[in-house]
C-alpha cells in the first residue's frame, strides 16, 4: 500500500510539474508573440500619404555605423585627416542653405572646426543603420547634441546627421540642426 501511494504521490506531483511547465511554456509564447513587432509584410497599412516606396528599409550594416561614429569621433577630437578617410572622393552636401557636391578637400575645410574653437563635445543620443529592401541605398543616421565652447562662451545645438553610404564610405552628408539657448 505505501508503495502505491507513493507512485499515486509521484504520478501527481510529476502531473502537476507538467501542467505548470505547460503553461508556462504557453504564457510566455504568447507574450512572445504579443512583443514580437509587427512588419509590413504582416499588414497593408492605409497611410494618409503615399511615396514610391513604403516600408521600404530594413536594418543595415554595422560596419556602416562604426565607420560614420569613428569620422565624427575624430570630429570632435580635431584629427580631421582621420575623419576625412572615412568619405568617398566626392560628397553630397545638404546643410542649411548648401545643397552641393563637393571634392573630399572641399568637405575637410567646410567641416574643420574654426581656431576660435577651445573645446568641443557629442553627446551621442542614438543611430540607425538602414539599407533599402533592394539592397542598392545605405544610411546612417545619427541623433546627438553637439556642445562648442569658445572664448566667447558656450553653445549647444541639436543635431540629426543622414549620411549616405556605399561601400563603407559617406558619399551624403545632410545635417539639420536645432540652436539651444
Amino acid at each position: 500500500m505505501k508503495k502505491s501511494i507513493k507512485q499515486l504521490l509521484m504520478l501527481l506531483i510529476g502531473g502537476a510539474l507538467l501542467t505548470a511547465c505547460n503553461n508556462a511554456g504557453t504564457s510566455s509564447d504568447n507574450a512572445s508573440k504579443d512583443a514580437a513587432p509587427v512588419t509590413a509584410n504582416e499588414q497593408k497599412m492605409d497611410y494618409p500619404y503615399s511615396i514610391e516606396h513604403p516600408d521600404n528599409w530594413q536594418t543595415g550594416s554595422q560596419q556602416n555605423t562604426l565607420n560614420v561614429l569613428k569620422a565624427l569621433k575624430s570630429w570632435e577630437n580635431k584629427n580631421m585627416d582621420e575623419s576625412i578617410t572615412y568619405f568617398g572622393d566626392s560628397v553630397e552636401v545638404a546643410f542649411d542653405g548648401i545643397d552641393k557636391k563637393v571634392s573630399r578637400d572641399t568637405l575637410k575645410t567646410w567641416i574643420t572646426p574654426q581656431s576660435k574653437v577651445i573645446n568641443q563635445s557629442v553627446k551621442m543620443q542614438d543611430w540607425e543603420s538602414v539599407i533599402s529592401k533592394d539592397g542598392k541605398t545605405e544610411y546612417v543616421t545619427l541623433w546627438y547634441r553637439e556642445y562648442v565652447e569658445t572664448a566667447k562662451g558656450k553653445d549647444s545645438v541639436d543635431i540629426v546627421d543622414d549620411l549616405k553610404m556605399k561601400d563603407g564610405k559617406i558619399i551624403g552628408l545632410s545635417q539639420y540642426t536645432r540652436k539651444l539657448h
